[in-house]
């Protein structure tokens, strides 16, 4: 068994974060960086794709990306869904360019694997993290932290599932 050296995990869209677990300890998040954008007078976000590049090529060692499998939602519109999926495509791009392993991990497993259930909060994600993570307790202090909390657990997840 080897322990991995890197694992790139990502809770995707605008709100989500971009996790790196080096050697099981070593926590760096970056919330998913966004832009701005003005479409017919109107302020739209965006990803960063050269941002999302430039992080992924600074993590060139990677062991693989984990990232969660998405679809629609119900009640979401056409161009939300479309807009996610954009952006998850553009992520699996960008890891695809690295030449890494991909590892789309439904919400379910990941969740039930770490240890939340169904109908836990976005509070749950938060505690949870702080548990696996209590050095970087500060990164999950906020209730808009749960992005970086469940990148965080899903490459706690990953890292588990490459060690068992």
């Amino acid at each position: 068994m080897t322990i991995p050296r890197l694992i790139v995990a990502v809770d995707p869209g605008f709100g989500g974060a971009i996790a790196f677990l080096r050697n099981g300890s070593e926590l760096e998040i970056h919330d998913m960086p966004c832009l701005e954008l003005k479409r017919n007078g109107k302020a739209k976000r965006d990803l960063n794709y050269t941002e999302i590049g430039r992080l992924f090529d600074c993590a060139h060692d990677a062991d693989g990306l984990w990232v969660e499998r998405v679809s629609s939602m119900p009640g979401q519109g056409i161009s939300s869904a479309f807009a996610f999926g954009k952006s998850t495509g553009a992520i699996i791009g960008a890891a695809a360019a690295q030449f890494w392993r991909i590892h789309e991990i439904p919400p379910v497993t990941w969740k039930r694997a770490v240890g939340l259930r169904a109908g836990d909060g976005k509070d749950a994600s938060r505690a949870l993290a702080i548990h696996y993570f209590p050095t970087y307790s500060a990164l999950f202090a906020r209730k808009r932290d749960e992005g970086r909390a469940e990148a965080a657990l899903i490459a706690w997840y990953a890292f588990r599932s490459q060690i068992e």
